[in-house]
């Protein structure tokens, strides 16, 4: 089959006679009027990506009055035929590739037990789109998607299935801002939704690792039994967060905001905030600590507020922890008011200087009301901080409830659309994936100035805290994780 007349020049040339066929048919050929009769809704709502981008469309290059069969004579080796096929090839590949960048999160490998196994969407088959096993070896022009003027149908879903449906799935298009969605979708795009590491970055991102899991396992052999809401099955969360400190660095962040629940905290203020062990192992003694050394008093370890500095790449952020109570995502708005205050004290009008950092659990996330009032104040003029970065730990499960039994959304992060933040889900056993999705959260933030959400998928190796046997309640999910 002869492809020569579907090239870069001539497929917007199709599209925008569809589109002044659609504005009134008798302004084109009859030929034309035949031919885009012959197509279905779902194929000609893919012709807009001939286009362009609806924020800079490709110039018109329509002359009036052209028929199928002259354009068909400027080149004998072409038939009516096989400009068709060739036509509705490209088509059906451009609806594939919109369907995973819409969809492609629903069969990401996302879940580190694999207890629910997602690896199939109609949605998703290219076969859905009238495509066959016979159009897997054929070139298919695609005009610049994935980088690519045109390719093999099977490496076009390779390439889709490693930007989409890896150990990352990106929700991104219910984005209102033409400018937010064509920066997601080419910042991911153009690496695959991935990052090379150096061997220095990956031994940086192991040492982070390393450093969690042996501070968890001496609090569990020294103090057995003893509550500490470790992260153990999230260790991911370390390298992840201090990704998004060090960017913040990198980008001139001042001051960083961090408000977390229990899970983690510890290892958090031992690793990324850099407290000393003597100060988190006296709590766990009953001894008194330096006032300032910890903010609070008196209060049970795993809610020790802490404030430090650190330096990347020559230069230098103060992190602070926010004091945290029992009462799951109330340190959220607390956080949000001591960005703005830091904001209105710097007269930091661009929110470059200070950002807030909140760490939620996924049933918390779902099932907090003050979760939801915290997103609906956050675009108010009066209580704009110019972008918060969202962390979800998702243990896949609250206390002993199930995400099926806890809330009516796919996921615990649907709550960030009322505020059309992006949501980068990732398998938590990914480390490097995790660091990823992190830089281009806190790219994405720093850029728009609007909230951003990681959503880390992930078990916990404990019960609800470590006084617990979850076998009990959840003996399919423990004999995963055990």
């Amino acid at each position: 089959m002869n492809d020569n007349f579907l090239n870069s020049a001539n497929a917007p040339y199709v599209a925008e006679l569809f589109f002044k066929y659609r504005q009134d048919p008798n302004s084109v050929d009859q030929s034309w009027g035949s031919f885009f009769n012959s197509l279905n809704e779902d194929d000609i709502s893919v012709l807009g990506d001939f286009g362009g981008p609806e924020w800079k469309k490709r110039p018109s290059n329509i002359i009036d009055d052209v028929s199928l069969d002259k354009v068909i004579k400027q080149d004998p080796s072409i038939n009516v035929d096989s400009f068709k096929t060739s036509t509705l090839d490209s088509i059906r590949a451009l609806r594939l590739i919109r369907a995973y960048r819409i969809n492609g999160h629903l069969i990401a490998n996302l879940d580190p037990l694999n207890i629910v196994v997602k690896d199939y969407h109609p949605e998703l088959d290219y076969k859905s789109y009238g495509l066959t096993d016979n159009d897997l070896d054929k070139e298919i022009f695609i005009d610049g998607s994935l980088g690519l003027e045109k390719a093999p149908l099977k490496t076009i879903i390779k390439i889709l299935k490693e930007t989409y449906s890896s150990s990352i799935g990106v929700e991104f298009l219910h984005m209102q801002s033409p400018e937010q969605k064509q920066w997601v979708q080419e910042r991911i795009e153009e690496v695959r939704n991935k990052t090379i590491f150096t061997p220095e970055g990956k031994k940086a991102i192991y040492n982070r690792l390393v450093e969690s899991e042996l501070f968890e396992q001496y609090l569990d052999k020294k103090f057995l039994g003893t509550k500490r809401y470790g992260i153990e099955g999230g260790e991911s969360m370390i390298p992840g967060i201090e990704q998004i400190v060090k960017q913040a660095c990198i980008a001139e962040v001042e001051n960083v905001f961090i408000g977390t629940a229990h899970r983690g905290r510890l290892t958090l203020l031992s690793t990324v905030l850099g407290m000393p062990y003597k100060s988190i192992l006296s709590k766990f003694q009953g001894y008194l600590n330096d006032p300032n050394e910890v903010l609070g008093s008196g209060d049970v370890k795993y809610h020790l507020g802490v404030s430090s500095d650190r330096e990347f790449k020559g230069k230098k952020i103060h992190i602070s922890m926010v004091p945290n109570p029992s009462h799951l995502e109330a340190v959220d708005p607390v956080v949000m008011g001591k960005v703005r205050a830091k904001q209105t004290q710097l007269k930091d009008k661009t929110n470059d200087k200070v950002f807030g950092l909140l760490i939620h659990g996924d049933a918390a996330m779902a099932g907090q009301g003050i979760v939801a009032e915290t997103f609906a104040m956050s675009q108010l003029v009066g209580f704009r901080t110019g972008g918060t970065i969202h962390f979800v730990i998702n243990n896949q499960i609250g206390f002993t409830t199930m995400p099926q039994y806890g809330r009516s959304a796919p996921y615990c992060t649907e709550i960030a659309k009322m505020v059309q933040a992006p949501i980068f889900h990732v398998n938590g056993d990914d480390p490097e994936a995790v660091v990823h999705v992190c830089r281009l959260a806190t790219e994405f933030r720093n850029k728009f100035k609007i909230d951003v959400v990681v959503d880390m998928f992930c078990y916990r190796r404990s019960g609800h805290n470590e006084a617990d046997e979850p076998s009990f309640t959840q003996p399919l999910m423990y004999q995963a994780i055990k």
